[in-house]
């Protein structure tokens, strides 16, 4: 593989590990049209088989039926991200996820009552380590009996109690990510299992121990210098956020900043815990072969033991607007790329399926006019897409950018040819027949992704909570068909302006 080649699979990967999305998996499908003349009934039929409703403690349950294959894919959609975290704690949120598949006081312990008094003396002797770290002691000793309590503890703990009840019980797909304003948990069960998934997955969060603490902290250090300190991509991308962002937290990584991953400790995770995954702030989707009052049967057994909490306020500041350009770079041992993002406004704003199909547009595909012009006539770029929404589109965010050069070229080359572009869709109107190619393609690409039932499952819980209503995904098919070539030039031309934009260069060492 080539470097070049291995920079685009880079790029995309720490993208996407930002933005928190859903991983491929196999998942049981469903019929979905194939032209926009027949997409109404299938979107009346959906409906008609979709319910919905919340337990008294404020918990919501999305349950839609579809009996094309006995299977059923489950989504606990925490409403808590990144943006969540106070300044010195970031991190807290992915850590929890990491967290939450180390068991119950049930599930991976041989014996609770033995392990926890040895979990406690370890937040102890935590404390102690980490007060005489600061104060530049020596913590020789106080390591050594942190190990041996940690051995102890561990000869105690069952590894992966949790996955290993899921597969044995014909379980799939076991995993969870987190994002800038959002933590998902999520896996697929026969449907005979529906009880089961209710009892593990209501247990793992009434009933959660965070062991393994320590040990999961390095493995997320880790994870950490894999993704920011060893890859140019992950250290442009962090220098490129907090460019473009001066106050609202988008501007901090989602993994979080590596001081204060290891200042963490399981009290303060815990708190987070406490804080955040109470039933009000908890949405979760069920899609499959399932009865929806069968569901809301056993919800009430299991789930409504949750005792009622408020849904946490958080203040999140308003980023100022921008006023002048931006820009950062960086020289690594990379091959060049170059970045260019505008702030947008956020998900729910009525525009923004216009950026959507403006996105698409300028840089979706091989027929797209960034790729035509950068990469097929002029050859300077290998490469040249868009993210919309990133890195995160709950709150307002950017619409970015990025081209890697072709060999022989320059971003600054790159940059001018791009800005042509986008300087195009502001002074002329978008063709007719080219529009209404990439609205199709928009609606298509939606109900695509609607076609595994966890792919259903992660659209209807991301518009429920995001937009206020699972209904509005079914809406966006008709806001997509209304966008006309006035929008796409009115947005264009109030975006794309010079004191909006934020540029980064990743420059190769030997440039």
């Amino acid at each position: 593989m080539t470097k070049i080649c291995q920079l685009l699979i880079s790029f995309l990967i720490t993208v996407t590990l930002w933005w928190g999305l859903l991983p491929g998996m196999a998942q049981a499908k469903t019929q979905t049209p194939s032209t926009p003349s027949s997409i109404q009934p299938y979107l009346d039929r959906v409906i008609s088989q979709l319910t919905e409703f919340r337990l008294e403690n404020g918990l919501k349950f999305i349950v839609l039926e579809r009996h094309q294959a006995p299977v059923v894919s489950f989504l606990t959609y925490a409403d808590v991200g990144g943006v969540d975290e106070l300044d010195g704690k970031t991190g807290e949120a992915h850590f929890l996820e990491h967290l939450a598949f180390k068991g119950t006081t049930r599930i991976g312990t041989k014996d609770y009552k033995q392990e926890k008094p040895l979990l406690d003396q370890m937040d102890q002797l935590a404390a102690k380590i980490q007060t005489a770290k600061a104060a530049r002691q020596d913590t020789s000793q106080l390591q050594a009996e942190f190990t041996s309590l940690e051995t102890k503890a561990a000869a105690i703990a069952t590894q992966n109690d949790f996955g290993r009840i899921v597969l044995q019980a014909g379980g799939v797909g076991l995993n969870a990510n987190t994002s800038t304003e959002a933590t998902r948990y999520f896996y697929s069960f026969p449907a005979n299992k529906l009880e089961l998934w209710m009892s593990l997955e209501s247990e793992r969060f009434l009933d959660p121990v965070f062991r393994e603490f320590d040990k999961e902290k390095n493995v997320i250090l880790e994870e950490r210098r894999m993704r920011v300190e060893n890859s140019p991509i992950g250290q442009m991308l962090e220098k490129y956020i907090d460019t473009a962002y001066k106050v609202h937290p988008y501007k901090r990584p989602v993994i979080g900043y590596d001081q204060d991953i290891r200042n963490l400790t399981r009290a303060s995770v815990q708190e987070f815990f406490r804080n955040y995954y109470v039933p009000s702030n908890l949405t979760i989707a069920i899609v499959g072969d399932v009865n929806p009052d069968e569901v809301k049967k056993l919800a009430q057994n299991y789930f409504g033991r949750y005792e009622a909490k408020p849904k946490p306020v958080q203040k999140i500041p308003v980023e100022p607007k921008q006023t002048e350009s931006r820009e950062v770079t960086l020289k690594l041992a990379s091959q060049p790329l170059y970045l260019e993002g505008y702030h947008r406004p956020a998900i729910t704003d009525a525009d923004d399926v216009v950026y959507e199909i403006m996105g698409r547009l300028l840089s979706n595909g091989r027929t797209s006019r960034l790729y035509k012009s950068l990469v097929e006539q002029q050859r300077i770029a290998l490469q040249a897409q868009n993210f919309n929404g990133f890195p995160g589109d709950k709150y307002p965010n950017l619409m970015m950018f990025y081209a890697v050069t072709s060999p022989g070229h320059t971003v600054d080359e790159v940059a001018v040819a791009m800005r042509k572009e986008i300087e195009r869709i502001k002074t002329e109107l978008v063709a007719d027949l080219d529009l209404e190619r990439v609205k199709t393609q928009a609606r298509a690409g939606l109900l695509r992704s609607l076609n595994s039932n966890m792919g259903m499952a992660e659209q209807l819980v991301e518009y429920e909570v995001k937009t206020g209503s699972w209904r509005n995904l079914f809406r966006h098919l008709d806001a997509i068909a209304a966008v006309k070539s006035a929008d796409i030039q009115r947005v264009a031309q109030r975006t794309f302006t010079d004191e909006n934009r934020t540029v980064g260069k990743l420059l190769s060492k030997d440039a």
